[in-house]
Protein backbone atom coordinates (compact mmCIF):
# COMPACT_ATOMS: atom_id res chain seq x y z
CA UNK A 1 0.00 0.00 0.00
CA UNK A 2 2.85 2.53 0.24
CA UNK A 3 4.31 2.22 -2.58
CA UNK A 4 0.49 3.20 -3.96
CA UNK A 5 0.55 6.10 -1.55
CA UNK A 6 3.94 7.01 -2.49
CA UNK A 7 3.49 7.38 -6.07
CA UNK A 8 0.42 9.24 -5.32
CA UNK A 9 2.20 11.92 -3.43
CA UNK A 10 5.28 11.99 -5.84
CA UNK A 11 3.26 12.54 -9.03
CA UNK A 12 0.44 15.21 -6.94
CA UNK A 13 3.27 17.40 -6.04
CA UNK A 14 4.64 16.93 -9.76
CA UNK A 15 1.47 18.24 -11.01
CA UNK A 16 1.53 21.38 -8.43
CA UNK A 17 3.79 24.47 -9.32
CA UNK A 18 6.46 22.64 -6.89
CA UNK A 19 9.74 20.24 -8.43
CA UNK A 20 8.66 16.51 -8.46
CA UNK A 21 10.04 13.56 -10.33
CA UNK A 22 6.76 10.83 -10.48
CA UNK A 23 8.22 9.77 -13.86
CA UNK A 24 11.37 8.28 -12.05
CA UNK A 25 9.25 6.47 -9.47
CA UNK A 26 6.97 5.44 -11.95
CA UNK A 27 9.40 3.87 -13.96
CA UNK A 28 11.72 2.80 -10.96
CA UNK A 29 8.32 0.65 -9.85
CA UNK A 30 7.73 -0.76 -12.32
CA UNK A 31 11.42 -1.89 -13.48
CA UNK A 32 11.82 -3.52 -10.36
CA UNK A 33 8.44 -5.06 -10.83
CA UNK A 34 7.33 -3.27 -7.35
CA UNK A 35 3.39 -3.40 -7.54
CA UNK A 36 0.38 -4.05 -9.79
CA UNK A 37 1.24 -2.05 -13.24
CA UNK A 38 -2.71 -0.92 -13.34
CA UNK A 39 -3.10 0.11 -9.66
CA UNK A 40 0.59 2.08 -10.04
CA UNK A 41 -0.85 3.69 -13.36
CA UNK A 42 -3.83 4.99 -11.35
CA UNK A 43 -2.25 5.87 -8.54
CA UNK A 44 -0.16 8.17 -10.33
CA UNK A 45 -2.52 9.45 -12.77
CA UNK A 46 -5.12 10.51 -9.73
CA UNK A 47 -2.34 12.09 -7.97
CA UNK A 48 -1.11 13.89 -10.81
CA UNK A 49 -4.78 15.15 -11.56
CA UNK A 50 -5.55 15.40 -8.22
CA UNK A 51 -2.09 18.15 -8.08
CA UNK A 52 -3.76 19.92 -11.15
CA UNK A 53 -6.72 20.72 -9.51
CA UNK A 54 -4.78 22.55 -7.09
CA UNK A 55 -3.20 25.02 -9.93
CA UNK A 56 -6.71 25.38 -11.14
CA UNK A 57 -7.91 26.22 -7.56
CA UNK A 58 -4.64 28.76 -7.68
CA UNK A 59 -5.72 30.11 -10.70
CA UNK A 60 -9.59 30.80 -9.57
CA UNK A 61 -8.90 32.69 -6.65
CA UNK A 62 -5.27 34.43 -7.65
CA UNK A 63 -7.18 37.06 -9.48
CA UNK A 64 -8.85 38.25 -7.05
CA UNK A 65 -5.54 39.82 -6.15
CA UNK A 66 -4.44 41.25 -9.40
CA UNK A 67 -5.46 45.05 -8.38
CA UNK A 68 -2.43 44.37 -6.04
CA UNK A 69 0.80 46.27 -6.51
CA UNK A 70 3.05 43.05 -5.14
CA UNK A 71 1.02 41.11 -7.91
CA UNK A 72 3.83 39.31 -10.40
CA UNK A 73 0.86 40.08 -13.27
CA UNK A 74 -0.24 43.13 -14.83
CA UNK A 75 -3.71 43.41 -17.36
CA UNK A 76 -1.20 43.28 -20.49
CA UNK A 77 -0.10 39.77 -19.45
CA UNK A 78 -3.34 38.54 -18.56
CA UNK A 79 -4.72 39.62 -21.72
CA UNK A 80 -2.07 38.43 -23.67
CA UNK A 81 -2.40 34.78 -21.77
CA UNK A 82 -6.37 35.22 -22.40
CA UNK A 83 -5.36 35.45 -26.34
CA UNK A 84 -3.01 32.45 -26.34
CA UNK A 85 -5.91 30.48 -24.19
CA UNK A 86 -8.61 31.41 -26.89
CA UNK A 87 -6.30 30.54 -29.50
CA UNK A 88 -5.37 27.50 -28.70
CA UNK A 89 -8.58 26.54 -27.35
CA UNK A 90 -9.28 24.65 -23.89
CA UNK A 91 -8.14 21.49 -25.79
CA UNK A 92 -4.78 22.87 -24.55
CA UNK A 93 -5.23 21.37 -21.52
CA UNK A 94 -4.68 17.67 -22.82
CA UNK A 95 -1.04 18.90 -22.50
CA UNK A 96 -0.55 19.91 -19.38
CA UNK A 97 1.26 16.92 -18.89
CA UNK A 98 4.41 18.80 -20.26
CA UNK A 99 7.37 19.79 -19.13
CA UNK A 100 7.80 23.47 -18.34
CA UNK A 101 4.67 24.34 -19.76
CA UNK A 102 1.93 22.04 -18.02
CA UNK A 103 1.46 23.75 -14.52
CA UNK A 104 1.27 27.06 -15.99
CA UNK A 105 -1.60 25.68 -18.22
CA UNK A 106 -3.17 24.50 -15.06
CA UNK A 107 -3.34 27.42 -13.65
CA UNK A 108 -4.42 29.39 -16.51
CA UNK A 109 -7.60 26.71 -17.28
CA UNK A 110 -8.42 28.55 -13.27
CA UNK A 111 -7.77 32.08 -14.12
CA UNK A 112 -10.19 31.82 -17.34
CA UNK A 113 -12.67 29.67 -15.77
CA UNK A 114 -12.68 26.61 -17.52
CA UNK A 115 -15.56 24.39 -16.59
CA UNK A 116 -14.26 22.02 -13.72
CA UNK A 117 -15.76 19.06 -15.35
CA UNK A 118 -14.14 20.03 -18.62
CA UNK A 119 -11.03 20.97 -16.73
CA UNK A 120 -10.68 17.48 -15.19
CA UNK A 121 -11.68 15.12 -18.20
CA UNK A 122 -8.98 16.79 -20.20
CA UNK A 123 -6.06 16.99 -17.83
CA UNK A 124 -7.04 13.26 -17.03
CA UNK A 125 -6.85 11.99 -20.49
CA UNK A 126 -3.63 13.63 -21.19
CA UNK A 127 -1.86 12.53 -18.22
CA UNK A 128 -3.49 9.37 -18.16
CA UNK A 129 -1.94 8.96 -21.75
CA UNK A 130 1.24 10.28 -20.38
CA UNK A 131 1.52 7.68 -17.70
CA UNK A 132 0.99 4.75 -19.84
CA UNK A 133 3.72 5.69 -22.18
CA UNK A 134 5.61 6.11 -19.64
CA UNK A 135 4.43 2.21 -18.19
CA UNK A 136 5.39 1.08 -21.46
CA UNK A 137 8.18 2.14 -21.79
CA UNK A 138 9.65 1.19 -18.97
CA UNK A 139 7.87 -2.41 -19.30
CA UNK A 140 10.76 -2.52 -22.38
CA UNK A 141 13.71 -1.53 -20.06
CA UNK A 142 13.01 -4.14 -18.26
CA UNK A 143 12.99 -6.77 -20.49
CA UNK A 144 16.22 -5.46 -21.84
CA UNK A 145 17.99 -5.80 -18.19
Amino acid sequence: MWIYLSLFASSFLSATLLPGSSEVVLSGLVVKQQGLLWLLWLSATVGNVLGSCINYWLGLKMMAFQDRHWFPINAEQIAKGQQVFDKYGVYSLLFAWLPVVGDPLTLLGGVFKVRLSLFVLLVSIGKALRYGFIIAVALGIERLI
